[in-house]
């Protein structure tokens, strides 16, 4: 059961702030202002401008956790600060409290990026090796290491999110990271689902961080992933499925969840948001045939209806599909051959969305702000695709160009990475 909600976007850090900003057709994707965009073959990203990193971003806290995070936040990067206080948003939005969980029983899985250093934590170092002009490397143990601060390696660990929530709020369960890129969140929810299902948990904060705005990790998207053209009007630069699309767009974001056992959620009174039906993840590398994308996108949404069935689920309406949608020409055509693939072609489809026309790419955090954002949308009508405007024939989905379409109570969501690790889940409001 799902009873907790938190966001960091860049359309606001509520779910409700996110979903209006979609349904208004609200874009998050603007001129940087992280990244010296000289040096960059893309100018515009999607930033999560409201999150500063202050006390106030995670939410309502008692004094002395908000003394503990301000002295934790020395060692965390902006990644795990937006992955932290989105899991503090959702575990207040669930009404957590230490009188009605059992801390030995209530722990973290969080998955995220592999989270790069800044450069400037190496400056000082490399600036005390410079010899006419030329960096002596002879010199870097004896000079150039001493300047590096000791625990600069604690702020970019991908392992660090899980363990700062666990530590400020004592949640002693089981306690995992996953670092499958845009896969993380969907996987996320698979384990933990799996981890209270068997018994292991009655309670677990589940969550995703990610940041494609960063001077290394922008350089290396720029250099390994195509990327939309700058354009004037940059809002029209994520165009998942359009015929004109070129490129995916590069943002940042992090959403969290408080997953419970149905028993203990209805025990202590919980507003019980949504529940986790299905779930299923697959890994195609390029020897798996000519279309990995798609086949690990096919056997990700198949293994969800599958697990979905065993649990006695299978004749629930899928209300609609969140699509991965990233605006690559080649990604969107072999996910669009997987959803026809699973449910046939688009009259027989469920309503297709995503939300990457309105904020692009959010890295591992994108997966758990979507589903968040479909989650919210149930029982009401669904935001359409941003920049939509010429469905590409190459991508015959039963795609969702316009308002009205009613979101139904379950969708399913689905996320894969470059390299073929696809992952999927399907939610339904709770009755």
């Amino acid at each position: 059961m799902i009873t907790g909600l938190g966001v960091i976007s860049p359309l606001g850090n509520t779910p409700d702030e996110l979903v209006d900003g979609l349904n208004a057709g609200k874009s998050g994707i603007a001129a940087f202002t992280q990244v010296p965009t000289e040096a960059f073959s893309a100018s515009y990203g999607a930033e999560a401008t409201q999150f500063t990193g202050h006390i106030s971003d995670y939410g309502p806290l008692e004094k002395a956790l908000q003394r503990t995070i301000r002295k934790g936040s020395k060692v965390m990067c902006r990644e795990i600060e937006m992955g932290v206080a989105s899991a503090q948003l959702a575990l207040h939005d669930a009404g957590h409290s230490a009188e009605t969980f059992d801390r030995d029983r209530t722990g973290v899985l969080f998955g995220s990026d592999y989270i790069m250093s800044l450069p400037e934590e190496y400056t000082a170092g490399i600036a005390a090796c410079i010899e006419d002009g030329e960096f002596n490397f002879a010199k870097w143990g004896e000079l150039g290491l001493p300047k590096v601060n000791p625990l600069w390696l604690l702020k970019y660990l991908p392992n660090m999110p899980a363990s700062h929530i666990a530590i400020y709020n004592d949640l002693r369960g089981p306690n995992n990271s996953l670092t499958l890129r845009e896969a993380s969140g969907g996987a996320a929810i698979a384990e933990a689902t799996s981890t209270i299902l068997r018994g292991h948990a009655d309670a677990l904060v589940v969550g995703a961080t990610g940041s494609r705005v960063h001077p290394l990790r922008t350089l290396h998207a720029s250099l390994q992933e195509k990327l939309a053209a700058n354009r004037e009007d940059c809002d029209a630069m994520s165009r998942p499925f359009d015929s004109t699309r070129d490129g995916s767009v590069l943002g940042e974001g992090a959403a969290s969840m408080l997953c419970e056992a149905r028993e203990h959620a209805e025990a202590r009174g919980a507003n019980i948001l949504g529940e986790v039906l299905g779930y299923g993840t697959s890994a195609v590398g390029e020897s798996g045939g000519p279309r990995p994308i798609q086949i690990a996108i096919a056997n990700a949404l198949k293994a969800t209806l599958r697990s979905a069935k065993d649990a006695g689920h299978g004749e629930t309406p899928i209300g609609h599909i969140h699509a991965h949608g990233l605006s690559d020409v080649d990604i969107d055509k072999d996910e669009a051959a997987a959803i026809c693939e699973v449910f046939g072609d688009a009259k027989t489809q469920p309503p297709v969305t995503t939300a990457k026309g309105h904020f692009g790419n959010l890295g591992a955090g994108g997966g758990m702000v979507e589903i968040i954002a479909s989650l919210k949308s149930l029982g009401g009508d669904l935001f359409p695709i941003r920049n939509l405007e010429s469905l590409d024939e190459d991508c015959p989905i039963n795609a969702v160009n316009a308002p009205g379409v009613p979101a139904g109570d379950s969708f399913i969501s689905v996320n894969v990475t470059p390299q073929g690790q696809a992952s999927a889940v399907w939610i339904r409001k709770s009755s």
